[in-house]
């Protein structure tokens, strides 16, 4: 079940508690992908991952944010030439083999084809693409939040999302459980909030409200066809939405 790209972009971009979770999340891909690390690459988000994104608008050769039909498409960036595309959920108009990033958030949970959107995950990826699937995690408080957009879909244990990920020819390499802030916009939990993200690197990863996992492609595949897959006929580079539900700009 995918949420209108409405109420994602007010969840990120018009509430203190989205604004501060766009934070969390934002700051630990940084961690691991800094803006120097992607220079003259190709980095792809999929979902709603522009929260995620701006960071490398400078640096990457291209940044290109593909959002899912069933959800719809909204102009991103503002006040610079737009790279938001709508796209069909396993069918994205990216040539096979030219992302060397790719950023998956609020996409592999709320679809109901997760094969096919792991194999075209697959598909798109440059060999020593690296990707990033961000995800609910099943046993914390944010998958249980149905006012934030981790309440849907469906959540994941970090070993069944390693699991899935090494049946799609992914190699898990980095693992990371984050948003321990309690789901709550009230005043004591968004004041103590970085407190908790600070303690969340001791408490059981179960604790984390987001699970993200960095993965390597593995090359060649282990999974017959992958290679096989027809790539669309619209390349990389085909950067304006289709019509569809468009929200104001964020």
């Amino acid at each position: 079940m995918h949420l209108d790209v409405q109420a994602l972009r007010d969840f990120y971009y018009r509430s203190a508690l989205g604004r501060a979770a766009q934070r969390i999340v934002r700051d630990e891909v940084l961690r691991g992908w800094s803006p120097a690390d992607v220079h003259g690459q190709t980095v792809v988000g999929y979902g709603f991952a522009v929260p995620l994104l701006r960071p490398y608008l400078k640096e990457a050769r291209r940044v290109t944010a593909l959002m899912p039909a069933a959800q719809g498409v909204m102009p991103w960036p503002q006040g610079m030439p737009n790279i938001s595309v709508l796209s069909e959920e396993t069918l994205w108009p990216l040539e096979t083999g030219h992302v060397d990033r790719l950023v998956v958030m609020h996409g592999l949970e709320t679809t109901q084809r997760a094969t096919d959107l792991l194999d075209e995950s697959y598909r798109v990826l440059g060999p020593g693409g690296r990707a990033l699937f961000i995800v609910p995690n099943r046993s914390g408080l944010w998958a249980q939040a149905d006012w934030t957009p981790f309440g849907y879909g469906r959540p994941y244990s970090m070993g069944q999302l390693e699991a899935e990920l090494k049946r799609h020819d992914f190699l898990p390499e980095r693992t990371v459980s984050l948003l321990y802030q309690p789901p709550s916009a009230r005043r004591f939990w968004m004041k103590t909030g970085p407190i908790w993200e600070k303690l969340g690197r001791w408490i059981p990863i179960t604790a984390g409200g987001v699970l993200m996992v960095e993965a390597a492609k593995r090359h060649p595949p282990t999974r017959a066809g992958l290679t096989e897959r027809r790539a669309v006929a619209n390349p990389l580079g085909v950067l304006a939405p289709k019509p569809g539900k468009v929200a104001p700009t964020a």
